[in-house]
């Protein structure tokens, strides 16, 4: 019968294990239920390391040899030529690779970023002055995990924040046709709209203004000007992800 000449196999031969499975599944079809669960488990812990591969500021060169699909000693080659930049770990040979950096050698080398681009955080930018939504835009592009749309009044927030659907609003208080507390009401009008973080700026001072704003839906404040680096990793806490680490 079939299943004989399955189960002998030797115990050390991979094809043997996968057909005793088989033949065990055919005995008994309640095996069958338990793979399946096992496979799911394994599915969604892979989803789950998509996800967190995806977030992550600093990888080892084991995780860049994941996310390059190349051996580890090809991205050890690279760092240590140059071609690849990164950092020591402090009392340590081990090599560490920014964000950043890996991305700007995966898209010089034409490798594929999808794997660093899966998962990432929609921004919606509203500011008037385009020279600092040019600033803002560029320095979470140079984080990577983000993606990225701009307006420049309130009505097109309104309307963007309800296609766009996103995670955080960078929100200039002072717009030309609807202040800023008015657009934080419209959106915390919405209950589908729940989820989307405000992070208002502006250069107003008044702590009363900036309690009003809150009041109306904000979940922070930063005072202009700013360094674009301490805007990312204010938008970093309030999406409960990594800070930035820049090289």
């Amino acid at each position: 019968m079939v299943i004989q000449r399955i189960v002998e196999f030797p115990a050390t031969c991979a094809l043997g294990e996968v057909c005793r499975n088989d033949a065990a599944l055919a005995i008994n079809p309640t095996h069958r239920i338990e793979r399946s669960n096992i496979y799911a488990k394994r599915a969604r812990h892979a989803r789950r390391m998509d996800i967190g591969m995806s977030t992550k500021t600093v990888f080892t060169t084991g995780e860049a040899a994941k996310i390059c699909k190349v051996s580890q000693q090809t991205i050890i080659r690279c760092f240590d030529n140059g071609s690849l930049k990164g950092f020591r770990v402090p009392g340590s040979r081990f090599r560490r690779i920014p964000r950043d950096q890996l991305f700007a050698f995966m898209r010089d080398n034409g490798i594929p970023t999808d794997a660093l681009e899966s998962g990432r955080k929609k921004l919606l930018i509203v500011d008037d002055d385009q020279d600092l939504v040019e600033l803002i835009s560029e320095g979470f592009s140079r984080d990577g995990r983000f993606e990225i749309k701009t307006v420049n009044n309130g009505f097109d927030a309104g309307m963007g924040v309800r296609e766009f659907r996103p995670d955080l609003v960078i929100l200039d208080v002072m717009l030309p046709d609807i202040n800023g507390k008015e657009v934080c009401q419209r959106i915390r009008s919405d209950q589908a709209l729940d989820q989307v973080k405000i992070l208002c700026i502006s250069g107003m001072v008044e702590r009363d203004k900036v309690d009003e704003l809150k009041g109306a839906g904000a979940d922070d404040f930063m005072q202009k000007p700013f360094a674009i680096e301490d805007l990312v990793s204010r938008s970093c806490e309030l999406l409960d992800i990594e800070r930035s680490i820049t090289s």
